[in-house]
């Protein structure tokens, strides 16, 4: 069945792909590309509305680059603006958000998490500070008829002031401080030394999760990233972003590892080896928070979790 055309109050709308409950999910595998692929065939663009090259040493990014390869050219490409996967999203909601639930999203970006919920059947509530961002999600969205979608313009250190809550699940994707270059605005977070980064990092996290409610989860999903010096150590943004919740009153729940697929990596990994014994890195780190009672919150997922992996959109769970 296809999902958009699903979306009526009679049919079901989602069936949902699976892979076992572990602390490793992998995007390198077979069923997970090919789900992936139906999303960007659906017409699911998270590089919208953003600016081509963000990621350091690239100059510049087509419709064939952004997810790899092109379903409808077949040409591959090199990754320079990094997108969300559609397919982590749909997961992530399955496991910790209830099947109606409210989604906060502080740090929206793309119209990935957004399209995602509304075609799970979550109703999404994104912030970001770019009046370009928001404009393009919304017409992305409106195309692709996903409704209970909402993004609004603003600066989620004050989102208390922006939205309404209470939320069923805090998801988001922060910028992982300097590795992208969003914008020259002095309220974004990419042009700020890595202290100002954390306090308004801390700001935006402890101000979201007074807006969950109890007993549910919130995730992030981060990877850390280097300095820009000669050594290039890293910075620790994993472990802050852990701090950040705690001192917010979240404890870390569950610390999964999403593999992603390598591209030209290990054409660069043993160079980067060779030069300064730097490994390369092909993972993220998801990072799930409780607040309220773990058993209550799991209880408001409401069905069972399908786990046999490899299913289709097309199939039955």
């Amino acid at each position: 069945m296809d999902w958009f055309d699903a979306l009526t109050d009679d049919t079901p709308t989602y069936t949902p792909f699976a892979v076992p409950p572990f602390s490793l999910v992998d995007a390198r595998k077979g069923p997970w590309k090919a789900r992936k692929r139906w999303w960007v065939d659906k017409g699911i663009r998270g590089e919208l509305g953003r600016d081509t090259a963000l990621l350091p040493g690239t100059s510049s990014i087509g419709p064939d680059t952004v997810y790899g390869r092109c379903s409808s050219t077949g040409k591959r490409g090199e990754y320079t603006t990094s997108v969300f996967d559609p397919v982590l999203c749909e997961i992530l909601y399955n496991w910790f958000c209830p099947p109606e639930g409210h989604v906060l999203d502080p740090f929206a970006g793309g119209a990935v998490r957004g399209v995602v919920a509304s075609v799970t059947g979550r109703t999404y509530t994104g912030v970001d500070l770019s009046q370009r961002q928001v404009e393009s999600n919304r017409r992305l969205a409106a195309s692709l008829d996903t409704p209970r979608v909402r993004w609004e313009v603003g600066d989620s250190s004050k989102v208390q002031s922006l939205v309404e809550g209470p939320f069923d699940f805090i998801f988001s994707c922060p910028p992982y401080w300097n590795l992208e270059k969003y914008s020259d605005d002095p309220r974004d977070l990419s042009t700020l030394t890595y202290e100002g980064f954390l306090d308004k990092y801390r700001e935006i996290i402890s101000e979201s999760a007074a807006l969950l409610d109890d007993d549910a989860f919130a995730c992030f999903v981060v990877g850390d990233v280097r300095e820009r010096n000669s050594n290039g150590a890293y910075v620790g943004f994993v472990a802050d972003t852990i701090k950040a919740f705690q001192e917010a009153g979240l404890p870390l729940y569950n610390d999964i590892l999403y593999v992603y697929p390598d591209g030209s990596l290990p054409m660069r990994a043993g160079r980067s080896l060779r030069a300064t014994r730097k490994i390369s890195k092909t993972h993220q780190n998801v990072l799930v928070f409780l607040k309220g009672d773990a058993r209550r919150a799991a209880a408001r997922m409401g069905v069972t979790v399908p786990t046999r992996p490899g299913i289709t959109g097309e199939e039955a769970p």
